[in-house]
């Protein structure tokens, strides 16, 4: 032991007397500590029974007995927050997520939509035996999104696919930004989602006009897809039509094509990337728009 503490230091700061002050802290500081830890323990405890699923106990794996057989496979609460996960990655734009395949309207005045709409639907059952993109071409308000969402949803909801959707107008923006030097992504970062994504929805292909920036960056993320043997959804109001194509007898004014806005390269190369899908019917927001008069 040190030396005992004279009274005068019992008024003084606790380096004055080291004995004491070891003495005091050692004893209120461990009840205090024993409290504290049995407060996260307890708190801790709660989380985790609250967290913990009943069927697979936490493991992520539930026993399925068939007969005598006896197998593991995994618990629907993985496959739920694997989907939850899925869907938040893909970007779907709030506007567009109520948009599903068995809500996609294809009856009544939109009867010629039939067509397309079991084209999306035999699309999400084949997958991924059969790879092959879609290439939506309709007029403005056909359901071009509508269907191209509900398939990418199916998709992670049903096989647990991912998926990534982007306007093509957002898309260009965002590398264009990757330009300036305030912005700390670079045009690798925006593009190598775009590129790895298992099924990439590219929305409104053709609606920037064309230059030869534009038309270097369709032809990067269109080849750097196909050779990679990528899946891609494409949406797009132009004609699949050639280039220059001329539309009267003294070359008129005309409707510009998909071939005119992407190039006729890459317009060949969409031939060997995806199945065409025509759709042709009213537009819904004037139908939509109409019915409120």
């Amino acid at each position: 032991m040190g030396r005992p503490c004279l009274p005068s230091e019992f008024l003084s700061s606790p380096q004055a007397c080291p004995d004491l002050h070891r003495m005091c802290t050692a004893i209120s500081a461990l009840p205090l500590a024993r409290i504290a830890v049995a407060g996260a323990e307890s708190i801790h405890v709660m989380k985790v029974a609250a967290e913990v699923c009943p069927f697979c106990e936490g493991t992520g794996w539930k026993s399925v007995a068939n007969g005598s057989d006896r197998r593991v496979t995994r618990c629907d609460c993985r496959v739920q927050a694997r989907s939850e996960a899925l869907l938040k990655a893909a970007r779907i734009p709030k506007r567009y997520e109520h948009c599903e395949l068995s809500n996609f309207d294809y009856e009544g005045p939109h009867q010629a939509l039939f067509p397309a709409r079991m084209a999306a639907c035999k699309f999400v059952e084949e997958y991924p035996v059969d790879n092959t993109g879609l290439l939506l071409i309709g007029t403005i308000g056909v359901g071009k999104t509508h269907l191209a969402v509900g398939i990418i949803k199916e998709l992670i909801l049903s096989k647990g696919i991912g998926c990534l959707f982007y306007d093509y107008r957002e898309l260009l923006k965002e590398i264009q930004n990757s330009y300036n030097e305030s912005v700390r992504a670079t045009e690798l970062e925006v593009l190598r989602p775009v590129f790895e994504t298992e099924i990439l929805v590219l929305d409104e292909l053709g609606a920037v006009k064309p230059t030869e920036w534009v038309w270097d960056t369709v032809s990067l993320i269109l080849n750097t897809r196909y050779n990679d043997n990528r899946t891609t959804i494409i949406t797009t109001n132009f004609d699949d039509k050639p280039a220059g194509a001329i539309g009267g007898p003294r070359g008129a004014a005309r409707d510009e094509t998909l071939g005119d806005r992407i190039g006729e390269r890459m317009r060949s190369r969409l031939h060997e990337m995806c199945r065409i899908i025509k759709m042709e019917g009213r537009d819904f927001r004037q139908i939509r728009s109409a019915s409120f008069r």
